[in-house]
């Protein structure tokens, strides 16, 4: 694919290293952070190309994440996939109204995540 830098918020080390591995061998570049607070530090800094952002966190939810990225002029443009095993049909449609670009649920499924990595990438260059 390229060498974008996609920024992984997600507390849980295994799936952290999962979606890592993934997405370093597509050819992309990762950071990662294992809470909102310095996610959105490594956002800040990095300016990334896509943040995959996961729901619950320890210090904040995603969505409060997502809310602070929104307020920030370095940030507010980044796509945010939300990342979570939360696949009731009302806390998806929570997650879809605060604003994320997408939706990744867990476990997930490596194709799949693969394009919707691909796609959101795309779709915002075409919106840049």
């Amino acid at each position: 694919m390229s060498d974008e830098l996609i920024l992984i918020v997600e507390d849980n080390e295994k799936n952290l290293r999962l979606l890592r591995d993934i997405l370093q061998f597509e050819g992309f570049r990762t950071l990662d952070a294992m809470t909102g607070r310095d996610g959105i530090w490594l956002a800040q800094q990095n300016t990334p190309a896509l943040i995959l952002m996961d729901i619950q966190l320890p210090d904040m939810n995603g969505m409060e994440a997502l809310k602070a990225l929104r307020k920030d002029e370095r940030t507010r443009s980044i796509p945010v996939l939300a990342v979570s095993a939360s696949v009731m049909p009302e806390q998806r449609k929570v997650i879809a109204e605060a604003g994320f670009d997408g939706f990744q649920e867990k476990p997930i499924e490596i194709e799949q995540f693969v394009e919707k990595v691909a796609a959101t990438l795309r779709q915002h260059r075409k919106g840049a």
